[in-house]
């Protein structure tokens, strides 16, 4: 079987290492759990890797967040991936640091880059794995606290939950979505 994830974030020196590229940080550690390596080409950073059966595309959208719907549909086309073989990872400032939630399909909850996927793919019917990265700002700082670089101490904390959002992934890959769900929401 063929799937594609789409690790969300945006392109740039200066998005690096922000809460916003949660989904590239967790795109690059799955990426490195096989020794795969990324090559720039349409829409984006590809690297492919194999989970026994199953044959993964990771991308890393160079549309910007805003328009990440066009690269998704295109690697999809492509690589001929169907739409319930999609997991896109995303950050999540609505959950606490470090929490995963995983989801057969859902709204956009405000998030640009899966309000555009939505549009590209015609259905908001696509997995995703939200990685929780807090909501630690004053009211109207939303979009400086997304944009903003992870502390230290948060670095140090996400490599163990960047770990289980792997294994998620893996789950969702070799057994199915309500397998990733039942076992790696809430741990």
């Amino acid at each position: 079987m063929k799937y594609l994830i789409v690790g969300l974030g945006n392109i740039g020196s200066e998005y690096a290492g922000t809460r916003h590229n949660a989904g590239f940080m967790i795109a690059d550690a799955l990426a490195a759990t096989a020794g795969a390596t990324f090559s720039t080409e349409r829409y984006g950073d590809i690297a492919h890797m194999r989970v026994k059966n199953a044959q993964i595309t990771i991308l890393k959208p160079s549309t910007y967040m805003n328009l990440s719907g066009n690269a998704v549909r295109y690697w999809k086309d492509k690589e001929g991936i169907e739409t319930e073989n999609i997991l896109v990872l995303v950050d999540d400032c609505a959950l606490p640091f470090g929490a995963i939630r995983v989801k057969p399909s859902g709204s956009d909850a405000g998030h640009n880059g899966l309000k555009n996927i939505a549009q590209m793919l015609g259905t908001q019917a696509y997995a995703r794995l939200r990685f929780g990265i807090g909501n630690d700002f004053p009211r109207g700082a939303q979009i400086d606290y997304v944009l903003g670089h992870f502390t230290p101490e948060e670095l140090t904390a996400m490599t163990p939950r960047i770990d289980i959002a792997i294994d998620a992934i893996k789950a969702f890959c070799l057994a199915g979505i309500q397998n990733a769900m039942c076992n790696y929401n809430n741990k």
